[in-house]
């Protein structure tokens, strides 16, 4: 990642607009839970006004403790209140108990839902998506943001709700004990709620840029684990630990922003308590002295302003979750709103078997309008032909094949397989008329057997016989036998197995799934000659008696090819076989005879 980019990060602030927008999108997603949410509020209240009498009792016992010392003998009442007081907290507590019981569950089947329709739409969204984004962002979106979002609904807003009721409910008690004292707590804490509500107003840009800072991180972290032995061998690790640490800074500089206005907000909260304290001290001492009070309310009263500000440092505490949630919401909820594929539901054309026929009908392509990618690009491949594609880079060669799997829609033409337009087909339908082997392998941590028969179902019956084959034909079968569990072996980092003998178990892969039709992306562009001959020859197996489309870069490894499309700039601007298209002296004689000019 260049210095250029780190330094062109801009700072991504939210106004209220996009905070109520981010806040209204994860309310209308929660609206399935809506009933059991004001069950679990209910019980809530219910839990909070009977937590609230208890100021009220006490002020009682304080008042009949001051009686008994001076004589009274009120021993009996003050035993009376203090049972009185353990029922009704026991009974506070069990309804907070069923609340949070209530709540926290609807709230994890609410984040459950919204990590799987994250997983669903990964597989949805267009190839189109993946190409105009970084894998890390979309990484960071999937774990970082989902997360922020579930750790807020899970405990934020559990806490909210428990809070914002316990504020109403201490405030509708103190005025019900004494309305001057509750004015007096009340203005007190709102001196330093309005300092809060400041802070507050400044802090959301922070929480914004941290989460889109934090993308930035991971994509190039993403990037330079992919790429870590390319950066070694052009020895620019230093301008890659550079790039790293100009993102780290200036994730730096905004997390400690955020976790400072975050972190303020309690002690801020414990001013007020405190200056409501002094305040109901100063005025309640006044009152009794005047004889329009008793001491016990006075004791009602410390209790009453502690049930008030303690939930509203929760309270603010909860706004700052808000905030940050807000911030990552919106990059959730913008990857769960992206344009998918078209819908197929209504799509009943299946194709079972296919014999492999193909024909491209006047293909047009763009991915940006009104710059064509593949122009009027027609051709018929008979069922059984090993069809290359060749061309210099961004001649539209993967373009070609990313159309023919369906994965990228022409903006006109047709593509036919066996007759039917591939538009009449279902996707998952034309893709299980396929085996692909690509450029770069791709297996998974799983066993050798697992990798070999990813998504492919067989008879039991027949596994065994139908797995030899392949590996004897892709001359994998003595690596099988050398690895310590053989098909059982687990595929990983530290499993001792090449490059080449990867491409090769994809390619026992492909040959397990038989499927008419094949994908070969230059297979063997990254292995030595003699792996090169092997992996060749397993190609040569697996092609046989299907229709093949090889995307070539080494010209050598077509001459065998019944059709060689050339490519340039979109167009097919010359079709035929190998010899003839060296006798023409055309753009493929010119592009051969340059990798074999020395």
């Amino acid at each position: 990642m260049s210095e250029e980019r780190v330094e062109g990060i801009q700072e991504v602030t939210m106004d209220k607009e996009s905070f109520k927008k981010a806040w209204s999108k994860i309310v209308k997603f929660f609206k399935p839970w809506y009933i059991p949410t004001i069950i679990a509020t209910l019980f809530a209240a219910a839990s909070v006004v009977i937590m609230l009498f208890g100021p009220m009792q006490i002020r009682d016992m304080v008042n009949y403790i001051f009686r008994g010392a001076m004589g009274e003998d009120t021993h009996s009442q003050v035993v009376s209140i203090g049972v009185l007081l353990i029922v009704l907290y026991g009974i506070s507590f069990v309804l907070a108990f069923i609340s949070n019981y209530i709540i926290a569950g609807s709230i994890q089947k609410a984040v459950v839902q919204l990590r799987r329709r994250i997983s669903q739409k990964v597989n949805r969204v267009p190839l189109a998506y993946h190409d105009k984004n970084q894998i890390g962002d979309t990484l960071s979106r999937i774990t970082n943001d989902s997360a922020t979002v579930s750790d807020t609904l899970s405990f934020g807003m559990v806490q909210l709700i428990s809070s914002v009721i316990q504020v109403v409910g201490a405030i509708v008690f103190m005025f019900v004990e004494d309305w001057r004292l509750a004015i007096t707590a009340i203005v007190a804490s709102i001196i330093g709620f309005v300092l809060l509500m400041l802070i507050m107003s400044k802090s959301q840009k922070h929480f914004e840029a941290e989460q889109k800072k934090l993308a930035d991180l991971n994509s190039h972290i993403e990037e330079y684990y992919g790429g870590h032995t390319v950066i070694k061998k052009n020895n620019a690790s230093e301008e890659a630990r550079a790039a790293f640490g100009g993102l780290n800074k200036t994730l730096y500089q905004s997390t400690w922003k955020a976790r400072f206005f975050e972190g303020v907000m309690m002690p801020i909260m414990f001013f007020v308590g405190q200056l409501g304290f002094v305040a109901v001290c100063i005025v309640g001492g006044m009152l009794v002295f005047n004889g329009s009070i008793s001491f016990g309310t006075i004791a009602s009263f410390m209790i009453f302003i502690d049930l008030f500000t303690m939930p509203l440092g929760n309270i603010a505490e909860c706004l700052g979750f808000m905030q940050r949630t807000a911030a990552a919401s919106n990059r959730v909820f913008d990857f769960v709103e992206e344009k998918e594929l078209p819908d197929e539901s209504h799509i009943e054309n299946h194709i079972e078997t296919a014999k492999g026929d193909v024909e491209f009908k006047d293909i047009k392509f763009e991915y940006v309008e009104g710059k064509p990618v593949i122009k009027n690009f027609s051709a018929k491949i008979p069922a059984g032909s090993k069809v290359a594609i060749v061309g210099p880079t961004g001649a539209g060669k993967t373009t070609m094949v990313n159309l023919l799997m369906k994965f990228y829609t022409p903006q006109s033409g047709d593509i036919m397989i066996d007759g039917h337009c591939i538009k009449e087909l279902k996707r998952e339908n034309v893709s299980d008329l396929f085996a692909m082997v690509l450029q770069d392998t791709w297996l998974f941590e799983g066993t050798v057997k697992e990798n070999l028969l990813y998504n492919i179902k067989l008879d039991p019956d027949k596994e065994k016989e139908v797995l030899e084959n392949a590996v004897k034909m892709a001359g994998i079968d003595k690596l099988i036998k050398t690895l310590p569990k053989g098909y059982d072996t687990i595929l990983n980092e530290s499993t001792n197995v090449s490059a080449g003998e990867k491409q090769l178990i994809t390619i026992a892969r492909a040959m397990i799934k038989n499927a008419p039709l094949l994908i070969l992306d230059e297979a063997t562009s990254s292995v030595d000659t003699r792996t090169e001959a092997k992996i060749q020859k397993a190609m040569d197996h697996l092609m046989e008696g299907n229709t093949s489309f090889v995307i070539a870069h080494r010209l050598s490894t077509i001459k065998n090819a019944d059709m060689i499309l050339v490519m340039k700039e979109g167009d097919i601007v010359e079709s035929g076989n190998h010899e003839k298209l060296l006798e023409d002296g055309g753009f493929y004689s010119e592009l051969y005879n340059s990798q074999f000019a020395s």
